[in-house]
């Protein structure tokens, strides 16, 4: 069955050495809040790898049961004068500790793409994450995805990388693309790196990826304790108690 659900993703800014205790409460205090009120799964919450992009940075995902789900969303949360549900006004202070800022879009699966559901399933899981941000040609996101899934999945796989989710920006004009690959270990990273100018099958697909796209960033993602990736199942409340906030 196609993938029917909408995708939040959210670049996060954090303040200071707060990484941690931003995570945990995206994931254990937002996240069944969030299942229940509004029919919102968590997709994955990660630190990125400093190294390879902004720090300290968090990365979001959030699943939504399509347009339709994201509308009744987003009724609970802006229609309120404040633009926010008054019965979070706490959570939003506490989080307001910890980040700065960030940026969000929203985003359309390729059909073929899991859902977190499913990905928990099948046991995808990573001792590290690539995340590729590819801008291409307007118009030809989908036409990209499907040269991803044919090409360059293959050549990955070799590699020990699981393309886990792909998907084209929502609102816009079909020209970017964002991909997620779930490596087992650091050192099958690092082979995939080593092999860029050295493997023919790499290669070739850098070719061609550098024939269709404008623009292509790749960076590590670590996830955060209880992203699903990591736990198989999603945040609960109990999961409240595993760590302990500073006060």
């Amino acid at each position: 069955m196609a993938n029917s659900k909408v995708y939040i993703h959210e670049f996060i800014e954090i303040i200071g050495h707060n990484r941690a205790n931003y995570m945990h409460h995206m994931t254990a205090n937002w996240s069944p809040i969030a299942q229940v009120a509004r029919n919102q799964l968590c997709y994955g919450v990660w630190g990125t790898v400093g190294t390879t992009r902004h720090w300290p940075e968090v990365v979001n995902m959030w699943e939504e049961d399509g347009f339709t789900g994201l509308a009744r969303s987003f009724r609970h949360e802006f229609n309120h004068p404040t633009l926010q549900d008054p019965a979070l006004a706490e959570w939003w202070a506490r989080a307001a500790n910890f980040r700065r800022g960030g940026i969000d879009r929203l985003l359309v699966p390729a059909p073929w793409t899991r859902t977190i559901e499913e990905l928990c399933a099948d046991g995808v899981r990573g001792e590290v994450y690539a995340h590729e941000v590819v801008q291409v040609p307007k118009g030809t996101a989908w036409d990209f995805l499907e040269l991803v899934r044919s090409d360059a999945s293959p050549v990955l796989e070799k590699f020990g990388w699981e393309l886990a989710g792909a998907w084209a920006t929502a609102m816009g004009n079909d020209r970017e693309v964002l991909l997620l690959w779930s490596i087992p270990t650091w050192e099958e990273w690092a082979a995939y790196e080593d092999a860029q100018r050295s493997d023919r099958a790499v290669i070739e697909w850098r070719s061609r990826l550098l024939e269709k796209a404008s623009s292509w960033d790749r960076f590590l993602l670590v996830d955060a304790p209880l992203c699903p990736f990591r736990i198989g199942r999603q945040p609960a409340e109990s999961d409240r108690d595993s760590y302990e906030l500073p006060s």
